[in-house]
């Protein structure tokens, strides 16, 4: 998993909507780490990993984004071993601009069917190999 979550395809193999993902960084990835996410032709996200800890977790802030309504946007991706394999806890945190915050909380539904679909997309690229 972890491997799928860090690979040069990071996101454009798995996760519906994103268009491309660039690590902006030289491996070995750490603490500083930057990647640059495109959403169709219309967003782009300059992410900073501000926890890396190789194989366990990794969250980030975006920097910057093309995207107007978001004041503050973070991911933390936990992998932790089960008796079966591992899980993954993705955590989503956003604070939206005054003005967006209502729009942000009527497609709250459609944003957690989307990400539930990248988390699902990477689960099932690391058991298959796959793009979803």
């Amino acid at each position: 998993m972890w491997q799928t979550l860090t690979s040069d395809g990071a996101l454009t193999s798995w996760a519906h909507g994103i268009t491309g993902a660039d690590w902006t960084s030289d491996r070995p990835f750490g603490i500083g780490t930057t990647r640059t996410v495109r959403a169709g032709a219309f967003a782009a996200l300059n992410e900073r990993f501000f926890r890396w800890d190789e194989g366990r977790r990794m969250s980030f802030y975006v920097e910057s984004a093309s995207l107007p309504g978001f004041k503050r946007f973070a991911e933390d991706l936990v992998l932790e071993p089960t008796s079966t394999g591992s899980r993954l806890t993705w955590t989503f945190a956003v604070q939206a601009q005054p003005w967006f915050a209502p729009i942000l909380t009527l497609s709250r539904p459609i944003l957690q069917r989307v990400t539930r679909g990248w988390a699902d997309g990477a689960v099932h690229h690391t058991l298959q190999g796959t793009p979803r």
